[in-house]
């Protein structure tokens, strides 16, 4: 698409933007411009300090040094509110949401000049509707999937109509067909003249979407590429600045004894807005990789919770782990067949903000790793078997006393999922393993994963992102609204099939636990 106020005057401009923390220096010296009418990705790995960066745009953190020029012109934006009255509106990674609040009076918190309930909730529903993104005014937050607040984040930002719109991580909660729709409305807001800074590790996503990009690497810009004009690849390595390592996938082998097996596993969902299970069924083989795909809140969560543990079925033998019915068994019996686990929700589920990355890793590796003896922590074990994540895993911290809450979204990501899979589990279940994470990290990630399956682990993935499915998965089946379809392979089903699956088009179900033939 051609930028029609490709030569006006920039709508953003940052000039020698510098953000010190201690023991880190987060933006170095930053110079950035985005036009009217332009899709501008700004793209890094993990800690490269895009979250800084647009956190000193929206007004949430000041810059140290560098100024901010809005529509050619000096602008002080102290905070949000000044943010949002010159025309930006940004969608973070993580959410800032009350859970006991309503859709409505989140979005409504979010406003400097909210209408009435009912005007506001006609509007949700519309824009929701436009944009493909369904939402119920009228639910509470409490009862959303991780994918459902991400909705209320981008539809609250949208309903202010901004001249300069920040999207970070916007389509991991969408179908392929959704992700074509909110394109089609970006490209549109970006016709009228907004201007859009986008960020995103998705990079064939940045090829079909964005005009220009920026590209951190530790603090400082290395390069502005036209990002139709490169590879993937080739941006990748300008992110990592180094040759991009390819994870590689052998086959599952064909008679891999069944690790995990669910029969018939139908679960009420335990509040009213939530997802019931409904006969759902399959099994996982020691050395293969099998994954669910789907939409955000069609009920992950709930099989998730199912399999971990945190709650229990009401038959004992609906789930098997290593031929034992484990059904009513806890989270911590279940970790005893060796099965580890890795939810959706980093902070608070997978991680204590508050605690340490020390004590966050005792926590799940307590009795796997042997870091307690009689009851007494072994301090010494503890703090090596953290060190071991974080440099297995290059999470960028400042060391495994630093809080849990102060990781970037993908370093957090990197910790939970190397601290389960460094207990060299015979089953492992992970939910949206590289959400978040850069293109190297996530390669990493799923070599990591890949190197356990052919070890003769059964891994269980879910996730959102249909690519990672299918370059990773030996198998996958896709869930709506509670319900399994058909195991399908990679090589023998189209994107848009699944697409349709996706969407709750669905094909024959399969209740029962089948053969990994």
């Amino acid at each position: 698409m051609e930028r029609g106020a490709a030569n006006t005057t920039p709508q953003l401009e940052l000039r020698g933007i510098t953000k010190r923390f201690p023991g880190c220096l987060a933006n170095d010296h930053i110079d950035l411009s985005v036009r009217p009418g332009e899709i501008h990705a700004l793209l890094g790995e993990n800690g490269a300090g895009k979250s800084t960066l647009v956190k000193i745009i929206y007004g949430v953190l000041g810059a140290d040094e560098g100024e901010i020029l809005w529509q050619g012109a000096p602008a002080n934006v102290h905070n949000p509110h000044q943010a949002r009255k010159l025309g930006i509106g940004m969608v973070f990674q993580h959410f800032s949401l009350f859970e006991a609040l309503t859709v409505t009076e989140n979005i409504a918190l979010g406003m400097d000049e909210a209408p009435d309930p009912r005007t506001l909730e006609d509007q949700i529903r519309s824009i929701s509707e436009s944009y493909g993104l369904p939402l119920d005014p009228r639910r509470h937050v409490h009862t959303l999937s991780v994918g459902e607040r991400q909705r209320i984040e981008i539809v609250r930002c949208l309903l202010q109509n901004p001249r300069l719109l920040i999207m970070d991580e916007p389509t991991s909660v969408l179908t392929p067909q959704e992700v074509n729709r909110l394109f089609e409305t970006l490209r549109r807001l970006a016709d009228e003249g907004c201007a859009i800074l986008y960020i995103s590790h998705k990079l064939e996503e940045i090829r079909a979407l964005c005009h220009a990009a920026t590209i951190l690497r530790g603090g400082r810009v290395v390069e502005t590429c036209d990002p139709t004009r490169e590879s993937a690849k080739n941006m990748a390595q300008m992110m990592i600045g180094e040759e991009l390592k390819t994870p590689e996938h052998t086959t599952a082998p064909a008679s891999g004894k069944p690790c995990l097996v669910v029969r018939d596993l139908t679960v009420p969902s335990g509040n009213q807005f939530g997802v019931d299970l409904q006969g759902v069924g399959f099994e996982v083989q020691e050395g293969e990789i099998f994954g669910i795909a789907g939409v955000a809140g069609n009920g992950q969560t709930e099989l998730l919770n199912a399999l971990s543990g945190e709650t229990p079925t009401a038959d004992h033998a609906a789930i098997t782990i290593m031929g034992s019915p484990v059904g009513r068994l806890g989270p911590r019996a279940r970790r005893s067949y060796a099965a580890a686990f890795v939810p959706e929700e980093r902070l608070g589920h997978g991680a204590v903000p508050d605690l340490s990355l020390a004590d966050n890793a005792y926590l799940s590796g307590y009795d796997r790793r042997g870091l307690t003896v009689n009851g007494v922590i072994l301090t010494n074990a503890r703090d090596a078997y953290a060190r071991q994540v974080i440099e297995r895993f290059d999470v960028r911290t400042r060391g495994i006393d630093a809080d849990a809450g102060s990781l970037s979204g993908g370093n957090l990501q990197k910790f939970i999922v190397g601290r389960e899979i460094l207990q060299a589990p015979r089953l492992i279940v992970v939910s949206q393993p590289t959400w978040g994470v850069d293109a190297g990290a996530a390669a990493a990630i799923h070599q990591a994963l890949i190197d356990l399956a052919n070890d003769g682990t059964a891994v269980m993935m879910i996730s959102q992102d249909l690519d990672e499915i299918l370059s990773v998965c030996d198998r996958f089946a896709v869930i709506s609204e509670g319900r399994l379809s058909a195991s399908l392979g990679p090589s023998t089903v189209t994107v848009e099939e699944i697409g349709m699956l996706m969407g709750g088009i669905h094909g024959e179900t399969q209740p029962e636990a089948e053969s990994a033939a």
